[in-house]
């Protein structure tokens, strides 16, 4: 019981993936036919990474790396899982947007987004490094690709009010914390005393809260018929 105690509050943030993840499950009938039909499954991949990272850095039987010495590194998991999200999340947006031109910018900036982790494989090591200049080009498309459909939003008409459309909670917490994240990740590297002695990792993690925290507000208050 106590191990169980230490290891929720020292690494809160998987439960509290879990519980995002079930609420998505317990409200899925409301939304199950929107472009967020497979909310819940990228929910789960979501705490699953995050429970494999747990094991890869705590215990040596989830070693990933050859080099004994780096056998704690569990970073190729989250370069894996951001791929997956953005393209996740393009698709949505993808989908969501009505305009022909909207749709095709995203096309394209997901092609870019590939083609800079593409890119980033030959300087850096995806087993030993984040490939954060990747993930700020890809934060970046997603941040357009958030900005088009707010666009589009603006000049339509919905009798409903914003807080019951669940893309309004989605598009928040995706547009703040991927305006934060990538330069997060970038300091971190490339100016770890700076991570380090402003406790940036703490700064991270209550990014990654507020984010999921709009997600689950959104699947627990919208509306079937505000979704747009």
């Amino acid at each position: 019981m106590d191990a169980i105690l230490t290891f929720i509050s020292e690494h809160y943030i998987i439960p509290f993936y879990l519980i995002v993840w079930l609420v998505s499950v317990a409200c899925y009938r409301t939304y199950f036919d929107t472009p967020l039909k497979y909310y819940p499954m990228y929910l789960m991949y979501t705490f699953l990474t995050e429970l494999l990272g747990y094991f890869i850095k705590f215990h040596e039987e989830f070693q990933v790396v050859s080099n004994n010495k780096y056998n704690w590194y569990n970073v190729i998991i989250y370069n894996i899982y951001s791929v997956i999200t953005f393209l996740f999340f393009y698709f949505v947006y993808w989908q969501v947007l009505h305009k022909e031109v909207h749709k095709k910018w995203v096309k394209i900036g997901a092609g870019i987004s590939l083609l800079s982790y593409a890119i980033s494989l030959f300087f850096q090591d995806p087993f030993y490094s984040n490939l954060y200049y990747a993930d700020l080009v890809a934060s970046m498309v997603l941040l357009f690709s958030i900005w088009l459909y707010y666009k589009e939003k603006k000049i339509e008409f919905n009798p409903y009010p914003k807080k019951h459309n669940l893309m309004f909670w989605t598009s928040l917490g995706l547009a703040v914390f991927h305006s934060i994240f990538p330069f997060l990740i970038i300091i971190g590297y490339e100016a770890p005393k700076i991570w380090v002695n402003y406790n940036l990792r703490g700064v991270l993690w209550i990014f990654i809260l507020f984010m999921y925290g709009t997600f689950m507000i959104g699947v627990m208050v919208h509306k079937r018929k505000a979704f747009r």
